[in-house]
């Protein structure tokens, strides 16, 4: 069944439709996908994102990457986020997801969003909004985390939010030498400063990272980099 969309075009309108209605975004997926002639949007999803973006992705990552996910708001960043946790989680391994922005009812919300029913990876996925959320906070809770574990923080400039906090170099040097020694793979969801222009190149680079203090951005093992619903993925040389 042809969708009248792409899929990433549906689940932009599901979150209008959620918040202009204010109804919950898994309620606002399922009324579109009943307009593209699905029941729910879970079978939808499964028809038309068997081989997925996130997945593509994940099959270029090795356990030790640290990985900068970078996009302007509404580029579906943090929903490719969730998407490599979850093709860990399909493989078997341990997935985390740090955040201030969200609420775990945002992220189960999401996980929807991508056709996935939460409750059957309970025992793999951890979410996590605490206050306390730095590199040493990470390298805690982390700390047996077995070969193999996905973490995904939302997002990158949260490390230079408090003053006591050290220097975000310091902090990203410090969870790169962390995901080598552990084998963990850690993804940076990073902002994109508003000067980048689309009609000027496809996609967001290095150069438009926002960074309110220096940082050497080649401690970055790969770098993915989304826009109008389109991947540009990279291994640093």
């Amino acid at each position: 069944m042809k969708l009248s969309a792409p899929v990433y075009h549906l689940k932009r309108k599901a979150k209008l439709l959620s918040r202009d209605e204010g109804i919950p975004l898994h309620k606002a997926l399922n009324r579109i996908a009943i307009e593209e002639g699905y029941n729910a949007w879970s079978l939808l999803a499964a028809r038309h994102s068997a081989v997925t973006p996130a997945s593509k992705v994940f099959a270029q990552l090795t356990p030790g990457d640290l990985v900068l996910l970078g996009a302007r708001p509404g580029q579906g960043k943090t929903l490719m986020g969730l998407g490599l946790i979850v093709e860990a989680m399909k493989a078997g391994n341990r997935g985390v997801f740090y955040t201030l922005e969200y609420t775990e009812k945002d992220v189960l919300d999401r996980f929807r969003a991508i056709g996935v029913d939460p409750g059957k990876y309970d025992s793999l996925f951890e979410f996590d909004c605490s206050d306390a959320i730095n590199a040493d906070y990470i390298m805690q809770t982390m700390a047996s985390a077995p070969r193999g574990t996905m973490a995904v923080v939302d997002y990158l400039q949260l490390l230079d939010q408090k003053r006591e906090s050290p220097a975000l170099a310091a902090q990203v040097a410090a969870l790169k030498s962390f995901a080598q020694a552990r084998k963990v793979t850690i993804v940076f969801i990073s902002q994109i400063d508003r000067s980048y222009d689309p009609l000027r190149k496809p996609f967001p680079d290095l150069q438009d990272i926002r960074l309110p203090n220096p940082l050497d951005l080649n401690l970055f093992s790969k770098l993915c980099f989304l826009n109008n619903g389109e991947v540009r993925f990279q291994a640093m040389s």
